[in-house]
């Protein structure tokens, strides 16, 4: 008999017998340039090489991992004959683009790529039994109230990116009701190109010596990509978990205290950040307030607590606007320290 452990990144452990692999494989992942859609692949293709594929953008060369597939996701007749070929069990959805200012300025790509995307994979999925999870965002809500947004709170988007991520939802809710939606926050882990995630934004800037504006207002649920991928593997098992869930951490942080972050455990300049309200920052594109998620029901229906905050260590939490101004000398503040704390849950030192 086969023995295979769930490690959740938690600390727990769910242990069960088994005689063959996981119910969910053969898998396939979209949206693997992306941060969440690439550190899952990386986790779950390590423990099933065999049995894990992710398709990219066939313009998208310099990713050429072993098990990433170069098929557009807009390639219809290409996405029937991989799933002919590979007869999936399961497909991690997470294609799509989440540049704010594109989506505003292009609403039929936006609809494109966010929207006929989902369709596709409805398309390939059809009347099979196939466990869907797609990924959508916070930004569905406008942020006007105190955040902390339950899964039953009305969606009111202010983008269009939000808008046509919100429509996605509901097509899938439709027309896959089995499906699993996670509603995903700011996830912290490593891009394919160093380039697509919010610290890699940040370290831009930082790096080139160049400042970086932050909003004091816009409040998200950042969460390590460790816990997320621990949370996919879960769900992609259990298939009583359909609908909408949320997935964020427990610390909330304004996009200026995300920067405070950045800027201070990797030694950068602390003039180069800067702050103001949304409102200041002129009309395009629009930003969302606070629209951070209570995460309950995702906890409840894991059975299970797998969020560590981010920033896991304490002494990187902000306590004032010039908090990153503060270097005391028995700290290390090292580009080093963002790969080792914030791209990562980092081991005990």
């Amino acid at each position: 008999m086969t023995r295979r452990v769930i490690e959740l990144r938690c600390g727990l452990s769910k242990t069960e017998d088994i005689t063959s692999l996981p119910s969910f494989l053969p898998l396939l992942i979209t949206g693997v340039t992306g941060v969440p859609g690439y550190s899952i692949f990386k986790y779950l293709h390590a423990k099933y090489p065999n049995h894990v594929t992710a398709i990219r953008p066939v313009r998208y060369w310099p990713l050429r991992d072993a098990g990433i597939v170069p098929l557009d996701i807009e390639d219809r007749k290409g996405l029937a004959a991989l799933m002919e070929k590979k007869k999936f069990k399961s497909i991690l959805n997470g294609a799509g683009s989440c540049a704010l200012k594109s989506c505003e300025m292009n609403p039929v790509l936006a609809y494109r790529v966010n929207v006929q995307s989902a369709l596709n994979v409805l398309e390939i999925i059809g009347d099979r039994d196939i466990r869907l999870i797609h990924l959508s965002t916070d930004l569905v809500f406008p942020g006007k109230s105190e955040g902390l947004y339950s899964e039953e709170d009305p969606i009111a988007p202010v983008t269009m990116y939000g808008k046509t991520m919100s429509i996605a939802e509901d097509i899938i809710t439709l027309r896959c009701p089995s499906a699993l939606i996670l509603r995903i926050s700011l996830p912290m882990g490593i891009s394919v190109n160093g380039h697509a995630g919010a610290i890699d934004w940040i370290l831009s800037r930082f790096k080139k010596n160049n400042p970086a504006t932050l909003y004091f207002d816009e409040m998200r649920s950042p969460f390590y990509c460790e816990d997320f991928n621990s949370i996919v593997e879960l769900a992609l098992e259990n298939r009583e978990m359909k609908g909408i869930y949320h997935l964020g951490s427990h610390r909330h942080l304004s996009l200026y205290q995300i920067g405070q972050i950045v800027n201070k455990v990797g030694g950068y300049a602390p003039h180069l950040l800067k702050g103001c309200m949304r409102k200041e920052a002129g009309p395009m594109p629009p930003r969302a307030g606070n629209v951070t998620m209570a995460n309950r029901k995702l906890i409840q229906d894991l059975g299970v607590d797998p969020f560590r905050k981010w920033p896991y260590l304490e002494h990187h939490v902000p306590d004032g606007k010039d908090w990153h101004y503060d270097r005391p000398d028995h700290m290390v503040f090292h580009p080093e320290e963002i790969h080792k704390c914030l791209y990562r849950i980092p081991v005990a030192r």
